[in-house]
Order: C-alpha cells, then structure tokens, then sequence
C-alpha cells in the first residue's frame, strides 16, 4: 500500500499559490464551463426579470388605483348584443321580478372572473 499524497498547502508560498497551475483533476471541463456561463446568464436575466416586475407593478398599482376611481364614479358598462337582450327581455315578460340588470352583472361577473381569474383576484377586495 503506497502512502497517501501530500496535499500542496499554499501557505508560505507568495505569489506563486496565486498564479500555479491546477492540477489536471481540478480543471474545470468544457460542459462545467458552459453550465457556469449559463447560470451567471440566468441570474443576469432573473435580476432584471425582477427589476421589470417591480416596474411594472408599480404601474399595475397606479393603473389599478385609477380604474377603481373610475368605477367608483361610474359602475356602467354598455353592451351590443341582440340575441342576449332578447333573450333577457323575454324573461322579464315571463317571470315575475326578473330583473335584468341583475341577471346580466351576474352572468358578466362569472364570464369575466372565468376568463381573467388574475385580474379580477386585483378587484376581489375593493368595496365598490
């Protein structure tokens, strides 16, 4: 059994520990380097990433602070469809306390939270 090898302390050394050469087993592969490359690229990209989301949030929160004003004031929205307001007259003629308005935010409310359920988790606290 042959005795263990010296691990070279750098110690004492000066100048030379900073610039000798690696040993064959500590230098870095072609993919290693690659790999390193492409995480200092990621965490650039996440940096900024995140920078750009801090951007934009703060417009979202000053956009968000407008269009609640904005409701506030006036809660209407006007709507073209005939084959739906046939449909809501209908059961206004037929049944007793239909109301339409009722019926149609109803329907809207769902439809819009379904298609959009980020942007109405924004509007889910406000008290309009």
């Amino acid at each position: 059994m042959s005795p263990p090898k010296k691990v070279e302390n750098a110690l004492g050394k000066g100048l030379d520990a900073l610039i000798r050469k690696r040993p064959p087993e500590e230098d870095k592969t072609e993919e290693t380097r690659v790999k390193t490359i492409a995480r200092k690229r990621q965490s650039k990209r996440l940096k900024e990433s995140k920078k750009e989301k801090k951007e934009k949030l703060d417009v979202k929160v000053d956009l968000i602070r407008g269009v609640v004003l904005e409701v506030r004031k006036n809660p209407r929205i006007s709507l073209w469809s005939a084959k739906s307001a046939a449909v809501l007259r209908f059961l206004k003629n037929t049944k007793p306390a239909f109301s339409i308005s009722k019926e149609a935010s109803l329907l809207i409310e769902e439809a819009v939270q379904q298609k959009y359920p980020e942007i109405w988790e924004l509007f889910q606290e406000e008290d309009f």
